[in-house]
């Protein structure tokens, strides 16, 4: 069964920006979708999200996984526990190398087994902008492409979504049709 889930970022929920839309998209054209509220969104650290995720989800050779911002960065966290390869893992404002760490938060990990991660899906695609206010930018996108190989997409709009910068981005047909493509 066609699968995906829908990862938010920090300190935003699944009502926020193109979230909803691609969820009912994606049930429009079959598939089962999960966009959980995250615990403890305000502060994200992979040892809360890593194993809510997993103990709430079936991960099979039909899955998508989206995420944005911190919900991107915790792909790789995801896509290493993983017995199945995935079909696609497509991450918005994403993240590789830590931009802000600190001795209280985990959210921004880099310390990726890059060859582990790089079996589990099928296709990974990275989509930045060159103007996102957090620098969560193609030069990000890039560090993931030179690690995992895939596509990476740039654009020039932001963060693709943010309450702090007044970008609610309600839709991102793009998205869709990088998953409804096969």
């Amino acid at each position: 069964m066609k699968n995906a889930i829908i990862l938010h970022g920090t300190k935003d929920k699944p009502t926020d920006f193109w979230f909803p839309w691609l969820k009912e998209e994606l049930e429009k054209i079959g598939y089962k979708v999960w966009l959980p509220q995250l615990p403890a969104s305000d502060k994200p650290n992979r040892k809360d999200w890593l194993p809510f995720i997993l103990e709430n989800w079936e991960f099979t050779s039909e899955t998508v996984i989206i995420g944005h911002s911190a919900g991107a960065q915790i792909i790789p966290s995801v896509l290493e526990k993983l017995d199945v390869k995935i079909k696609q893992a497509i991450l918005v404002s994403g993240y590789a190398k830590a931009l802000r760490k600190n001795a209280d938060s985990e959210n921004s990990v880099d310390d990726f087994d890059w060859a582990k991660i790089k079996d589990k899906a099928e296709e990974f695609y990275y989509i930045n902008s060159d103007d996102d206010p957090w620098q969560y930018n193609d030069k990000q996108g890039r560090l993931f492409f030179d690690n995992l190989g895939g596509t990476q997409i740039i654009k020039h709009e932001g963060h693709m979504g943010s309450n702090m910068f007044n970008q609610p981005y309600k839709k991102f047909p793009l998205l869709l049709s990088l998953i409804s493509k096969k």
